[in-house]
This record gives structure tokens, sequence and C-alpha cells, in this order.
């Protein structure tokens, strides 16, 4: 398994198909560095790949989640664009750089494997980009948040305007993307942020540990399915999403999971389905 400078794959259970990724520089509050955005994708792809992983689970090590980009970073990406000498040149060098930071983050949705975000302490920034790609997440009442880029006199890239309005509706992620104020686990729960708060990270750990095993217990292709569908519907109307979905089960449908789900509850037991 490919060893990272930012990151840290786990497999927790040798019998489990629920892998953990863990942003991995606590002494700096998982902030993201430059290599943190090359190596992202490499490690979800590589769990994508993965035939053991089903379900991924997203968490920071150390005392907080993720305290957003790196400032270090940010003063190397302006250097370079401001390098040449030519604003024009600049500019399409930094457009080109933005893209390849959004496309890091969109690795979360290119993932077929579920990813569930585990969130504790701070999510700031660039964090709150990543969460809001993730499938499903969590967080500890002490876990706080903030859209913080408008205070560092940018606008947000990495997909956080993008994604926020159809997570907690549109005027809640324009008052938090504007004002750039902290708010709490409880908060995100209510806007729907998050799907659910407990009481402390060991507590999440668990909770978390229970979802991530009831959906890697189910079909692989059911589950990388839904995902798929959701994702791509999001961005689709009605008529639009149905012709995706019909068009997916037509390839998808008539699979041996499909018949071992049917058997398992003629026969009152439960499922084992193949690797994906």
């Amino acid at each position: 398994m490919e060893k990272f400078k930012t990151l840290e794959i786990v497999q927790k259970n040798p019998n489990s198909s629920v892998f953990h990724l863990h942003l991995n520089r606590p002494s700096q509050r998982n902030a993201l560095s430059l290599d943190f955005f090359s190596e992202f994708p490499r490690a979800l792809a590589s769990l994508d790949q993965n035939p053991s992983a089903r379900v991924v689970v997203l968490s920071g090590a150390g005392d907080h989640f993720c305290a957003g980009i790196d400032l270090k970073s940010m003063n190397a990406i302006s250097d370079q664009a401001l390098s040449s000498g030519d604003r024009g040149r600049g500019g399409e060098w930094l457009r080109r750089h933005i893209k390849g930071l959004q496309d890091a983050v969109t690795a979360i949705e290119r993932c077929r494997k579920p990813v569930i975000a585990g969130i504790h302490g701070a999510c700031i920034g660039g964090g709150v980009d990543i969460v809001t790609a993730c499938d499903i997440r969590f967080c500890t009442k002490e876990a706080f948040f903030s859209v913080k880029e408008v205070d560092l006199a940018i606008t947000a890239d990495l997909g956080t305007l993008q994604r926020l309005p159809s997570i907690v509706g549109f005027g809640n992620a324009m008052e938090l993307a504007l004002t750039a104020r902290r708010f709490s686990g409880i908060e995100a729960k209510q806007m729907g942020l998050v799907s659910r708060v407990f009481g402390s990270k060991q507590d999440m750990d668990d909770g978390v540990r229970i979802v991530a095993e009831g959906i890697a217990s189910k079909s692989p292709l059911a589950v990388s399915g839904t995902k798929a569908v959701l994702v791509r519907s999001r961005d689709m109307n009605l008529e639009q999403g149905l012709d995706y979905v019909a068009t997916w089960n037509s390839s998808m449908l008539l699979s041996d999971d499909l018949t071992e789900a049917v058997f398992a509850q003629i026969h009152k037991r439960k499922p084992t389905f193949s690797k994906l």
C-alpha cells in the first residue's frame, strides 16, 4: 500500500470491508498542503480500485478534522502565479492550478465507494469543501465549521459554493459564506450539513463504524449505483434523472447480487456478495 506524506490508509479490522482514510498532519491541524492535493486523488483511486474496500471513512488525525488550506501553500501559489511578470499568463496558470485543486476534491465523488466523513474539532475552509463532497457526514457536538474564505479575501473555489446550497439551502449557504461565521455541530445538524451529532469522538467512531459496516454488507453493485445516480441526478431535472437511472439499471440490474439478495430474503439468511 502506498505511503503518503499527508494521508494514511488504515484497515482497522482485516475481516472488514471498511477502510479508513485519515488526514494525517495533526501538528498542523490537518491543514491542506500542496502535497495533499496530489496525494488525495491517488489515495481515493487506490481505494476505488481495491476490491476489498466497500466503504471509505474519512477523518482527521489529532484534535481536528481540517483547519483549511495551509497558508504556506497559498503563498506558494500566489508567488508562482506572479512569477512570469505577465498578468495574463499568470492568470491562465492560476486558473489551471485551481482546476487541478478542484479535481482533487471531486475525486471523492468519482470514487465508486461511499465516503463517510467523521468530523471532530475544526472543519474550516477547505475542510468544508471536502466534507460537502462526501456522501454522508457525521460530527461530534464539539465540532465547529466555518466557510472561512472571505476572511482571507478570497472567494471559495474548491466546491463549497457549488455543493453547500443543495445540502443546507441557498439562503443558509449564502449567509454562511458571506459572514464566514463559526457554527457548531448542533447547528450543522439543524441545517442538514450533517446527519447526526455524537456526544464524543469515541461515540462518533462507534456510530460511523456501525453505519459503514451496514453499508458494506449490502450489494456493492447496488451501493455504487445508488451513489452514482444520486450524484449525477443532483445536476439533472427529474426527466433526465429518471432516464439516467433507467439506462444504468438496464446494464446493472440483472446481476448475481440480485439473485443472491432474493434467495437470502426467501431463506431468511444474510446475503453474501462478491467483491466489486
